[in-house]
């Protein structure tokens, strides 16, 4: 007896050092065995970016409470050897795909100079995990971004479809990992990357954005094509070019503002100066960008010029990709020099004396919602089917504007924030409200100068609810660190789930009150990750490449 017990403490040590303490590999279920037998897949209880099509990040069963954890996996070996100096770890992670007692789970390989992604099926049964089937993916990330694109899988109509090489996608019967069909409506060029996540339709269809770079300057010479892909059940793909798609957009070669010269400091130079120009580039999404789709059949996604952030659009079409409307992102915020966001004019962290009200001190211009390549900020459609995007502005000490548009692309308000996030909704019958992290970061007001423009203090770090007018109902109590999230996660009782950097998944009620929290790993500078809830309420959380499977 004393003999099998250290056997098995031996075996416990050595399944921790790899990561993967409580994961028990069963017989014949072992990588790329799975044989999927009888096993049926339930139906997804969160199988997309922000669980629905909407993006609404709403489950409609109630969280369970956090009172231990039920597993801890190792999903990316290879984050702690690309923290930067600062601590961080900059890349995307998907939303854990759960569909009853089955998680589909991205997990990287191979070394930090050439790592490979697949995709895994975990079973979780009756207290035991097993791993039913791996498979390896030749999807890889649009290159020379400071932040790693996401890599994200989807379930619907029965199959799981996976990001591959070239533009394309794999279909795949979830129970075996089996191979049923590879969609690839461009071929099998090398220049054609799948930006941002698969996104389900109500009728079980796929859409996604593929894009094109120049290979050998992918960011400084123009995108050579970029498309919203749908593919339906029958492997059908259709698709609408970007470039083609909104009228009113500038010319590529068109001349767009930049901003001013540091050693024009502090901003705007003049009353009336204006930024240099350079050549727009044509229009193309945003790379982590994930389409969201309506209970009409409405797609909303977004676009931006390939070499200017600041010339984005909101954009809504028809279920056959004909254009419905586009709404530019500028000339909508008028928050800059002179207002309660910035200090006062001719002072440190302030407008040059003089300078316009309102105006981007960066542009002298309305300020414009920005679409970073460094976020996964998605649109959301509220149940009014208005619709949410969460724009990146600098101005405000990197925060960035939540920006709410109507059904027919007009602008309705917008509300200061803690930028890169998709904001999860919680609704009733009494309508709808959108809950957002709420970080200040510490960074200079405009610019990162520090003696124009000296840095803030870092915090507080909030939770935020808003009505459909974005007005706070109520503000968490600050936390130690920053909210990592970028997709929270609403149960049927409006509680939210969030992981914060102090190394703690929150549960956070109606009100703002903590209605228990547990410790999972401290990760301060991890990688903005998603949540998801499972139909039997557990919480699926991610950290610093490590995912929680939390619950009673």
């Amino acid at each position: 007896m004393g003999t099998l017990m250290r056997k098995r403490q031996r075996a416990r040590l050595t399944w921790r050092a790899l990561g993967l303490a409580g994961l028990l590999l069963l017989p014949g279920c072992g990588s790329g065995n799975g044989d999927g037998g009888e096993d049926a897949i339930a139906p997804p209880d969160w199988g997309q970016w922000a669980r629905d099509p909407s993006h609404t990040g709403r489950s409609p069963v109630t969280g369970q409470p956090l009172a231990r954890v039920l597993a801890d996996l190792v999903y990316d070996p290879l984050a702690p050897q690309v923290v930067t100096a600062s601590g961080a770890v900059y890349i995307h992670y998907q939303a854990p795909l759960v569909a009853g007692d089955d998680l589909f789970m991205t997990f990287k390989s191979g070394t930090v100079a050439s790592p490979s992604w697949s995709v895994k099926r975990l079973r979780f049964a009756n207290g035991r995990q097993e791993d039913r089937w791996t498979f390896g993916s030749d999807w890889r990330p649009v290159p020379g971004l400071t932040w790693e694109p996401v890599f994200h899988p989807a379930l619907a109509g029965g199959f799981l479809y996976v990001p591959a090489a070239s533009g394309g996608v794999f279909k795949l019967d979830p129970r075996s990992g089996q191979q049923v069909a590879r969609i690839t409506p461009f071929g099998t060029v090398a220049d054609t990357f799948v930006g941002g996540p698969l996104s389900v339709a109500p009728d079980g269809s796929i859409l996604y954005n593929p894009l094109t770079l120049d290979l050998a300057a992918p960011w400084t010479s123009d995108a050579r094509g970029s498309a919203l892909v749908r593919v339906t059940a029958d492997d059908r793909a259709v698709s609408v070019s970007y470039a083609r798609l909104i009228p009113a957009a500038p010319a590529p070669d068109a001349p767009c503002e930049l901003q001013f010269d540091n050693a024009d400091l502090p901003w705007p130079p003049s009353p009336g100066a204006r930024p240099p120009t350079a050549p727009c580039g044509t229009q193309r999404p945003g790379v982590n960008v994930a389409p969201a789709i309506g209970p009409n059949g409405v797609l909303v996604t977004i676009s931006r010029a390939h070499l200017n952030t600041r010339y984005g659009y909101l954009v809504a079409l028809n279920p056959d990709l004909t254009l419905r409307w586009a709404s530019s992102l500028r000339d909508h915020l008028s928050d800059g020099c002179g207002s309660s966001l910035l200090p006062p004019n001719g002072t440190p962290g302030g407008c040059r004396e003089g300078a316009r009200q309102g105006v981007d001190p960066a542009t002298n211009a309305p300020p414009a919602g920005r679409v970073l390549d460094l976020s996964t900020s998605s649109p959301v459609i509220a149940p009014d089917d208005s619709v949410l995007y969460g724009a990146y502005t600098r101005y405000n000490g990197s925060r960035g504007h939540l920006m709410h548009f109507d059904s027919g692309g007009r602008f309705l308000h917008s509300f200061d924030f803690g930028w890169d996030v998709t904001p999860a909704l919680h609704v009733r019958a009494a309508g709808w409200s959108a809950i957002l992290k709420d970080n200040d970061y510490g960074a200079g007001s405009y610019c990162d100068v520090p003696s124009v423009c000296p840095r803030g203090p870092l915090g507080p770090f909030r939770l935020v609810q808003l009505s459909p007018e974005l007005v706070p109902e109520w503000r968490s109590d600050p936390a130690p660190d920053e909210w990592c999230i970028n997709a929270p996660a609403v149960d049927a009782e409006g509680t939210v789930f969030a992981l914060n950097e102090d190394g703690q998944l929150y549960a956070i009620r109606q009100g703002g009150a903590v209605r228990d929290r547990i410790m999972l790993a401290r990760a301060v500078g991890a990688a903005y990750t998603p949540l998801a809830i499972g139909g039997d309420g557990r919480i699926f959380a991610l950290n610093y490449g490590r995912l929680f499977v939390v619950g009673r």
